[in-house]
């Protein structure tokens, strides 16, 4: 375990080294100058020259990109154009948001999304199982933005009785909570389900039943137990996909997280924002990979890291 802990710490590197290529000549191609943005429509020639070199964007490419990867190496990830504080410093402030916010979705997407797969499964073509499907298939279909607003203009603004975005009590989490899981609940039972029933036609389920054990415990001890390891994948999986891609929550209900600040960073052309916090989610997501593979070990102990 330890060796094979220490590789995938190691191949993390790579990894970050190829998304920060990316992202940097990416941003480079798009449209417009964050030295104008800056400077504003009214400013001179002179003084948008000015912020390009302070910027140091009147350097070449390759020239910017070293001395990119030489303050990433110091662990520093430059300042913010927009708002002249230290990039490590705006995400420390905003990541714990996005973090609490992934994690009350993916929590509330396992709570629902286990449990309809594993009833979708016992009852194979009945009712249940057509109404875990169609609300699967909800889920999937609905555009994140405009189930927010809908469920913002029911409970906030027809029954008031929770608030419309912002940040302060745990009211504040319900709404973006169950907009964000939506999605994932969706694709959780449809795995779990899946599994299930994969797993139920198995000959020692069979011989669980022949020895007359309760059905709860050959569905919860037996099944369910054999199932996990791609279930745990996909929660996995999408948590990481929900740290990175909360940004249409947390811009509908205004929720002050890293999504956010990338929004607002591409406006204003933010190039060391942007880079910043993208290879944040680059890296929580490779770390969120390793956590699940270490998981298999612990729930099948057939699974050998050598």
């Amino acid at each position: 375990m330890v060796h094979f802990l220490i590789k995938r710490l190691l191949s993390i590197i790579p990894v970050l080294l190829g998304i920060s290529l990316l992202l940097f000549f990416m941003l480079r191609m798009l449209p417009g100058d964050p030295a104008q943005v800056l400077a504003g429509q009214m400013a001179s020639p002179e003084d948008i020259q000015v912020i390009r070199i302070q910027l140091g964007l009147d350097q070449p490419l390759y020239i910017q990109y070293a001395a990119f990867l030489k303050r990433l190496v110091h662990l520093d990830l430059g300042v913010s154009a927009r708002t002249q504080n230290p990039v490590i410093q705006e995400i420390w402030a905003r990541l714990p948001n996005t973090i609490l916010l992934a994690l009350c979705a993916i929590t509330l997407a396992c709570v629902l999304g286990i449990p309809a797969g594993v009833v979708a499964a016992i009852r194979p073509y009945s009712w249940l199982d057509y109404l875990v499907t169609l609300a699967s298939l909800f889920g999937i279909s609905m555009p994140v933005f405009w189930l927010g607003l809908m469920l913002m203009m029911l409970f906030s603004i027809t029954l008031q009785w929770l608030p419309a975005g912002g940040i302060g009590t745990w009211k504040h989490l319900v709404l973006p909570s169950i907009t964000l899981a939506s999605f994932v609940v969706a694709f959780i039972a449809r795995m779990t389900r899946s599994c299930m029933l994969e797993v139920l036609s198995q000959d020692y389920v069979t011989t669980a039943r022949s020895k007359g054990l309760k059905e709860k415990v050959i569905i919860i001890k037996h099944a369910l137990k054999n199932a996990l390891i791609p279930i745990i994948t996909v929660v996995g999986l999408q948590f990481g996909l929900l740290l990175g891609g909360a940004v249409l929550t947390e811009t509908v209900f205004a929720w002050p997280g890293l999504g956010r600040l990338i929004v607002d960073s591409i406006l204003a052309r933010d190039y060391a924002m942007i880079q910043g916090s993208i290879l944040i989610f680059g890296l929580l997501y490779t770390l969120v990979n390793l956590l699940v593979d270490m998981l298999y070990a612990f729930v099948d102990p057939r699974v050998r890291y050598d």
